[in-house]
């Protein structure tokens, strides 16, 4: 079996120096490595082709047979660190806490292991004819999450 630490070390190494991050690396029982990285300025086909051959040169086919794959986090895959939630400040995002609340907002602040989101909602003021539409911050922790992710919208 392949440690994950020897993997985690190499691709550590070979991003070292850039804003590329890693997200998630999975090994599985037959030897599936699969190597998760993000950025805040994007990542390309190149610098993903760049850390596979540092992992080939680390871990040697003949010794272990595996199967290696290294890419982006999907747009709409949930987040898994805080370096996502960092990178999305500014971006409108989907929240479903572990007690079932589902929020969309916009994402204004992250804070350690929290992030504040700006959600709207109508407020009717004392004398007016008509609802106002008020954002108002909600500071959630990232550890009371089920799901986090950048929220897409086509309008």
């Amino acid at each position: 079996m392949i440690d994950k630490k020897i993997i985690e070390q190499v691709v550590t190494d070979a991003i070292e120096g850039t804003d590329i991050f890693i997200v998630d690396i999975r090994i599985s029982p037959d030897n599936m490595i699969t190597v998760e990285l993000d950025s805040t300025s994007g990542l390309d086909i190149d610098t993903c082709a760049r850390i596979t051959r540092a992992i080939e040169a680390a871990v040697d086919r003949d010794t272990e047979d595996y199967e290696l794959e290294v890419g982006s986090a999907g747009l709409t895959a949930p987040f898994k660190v805080p370096a996502q939630y960092v990178k999305n400040i500014g971006n409108d995002i989907e929240v479903l806490t572990r007690d079932g609340r589902k929020m969309t907002g916009r994402l204004v602040d992250v804070s350690g292991n929290d992030f504040t989101i700006e959600v709207s909602r109508k407020v009717k003021e004392p004398g007016a004819k008509r609802p106002v539409i008020v954002a108002e911050p909600v500071t959630l922790s990232m550890d009371n999450v089920k799901r986090a992710c950048y929220l897409i919208d086509f309008k």
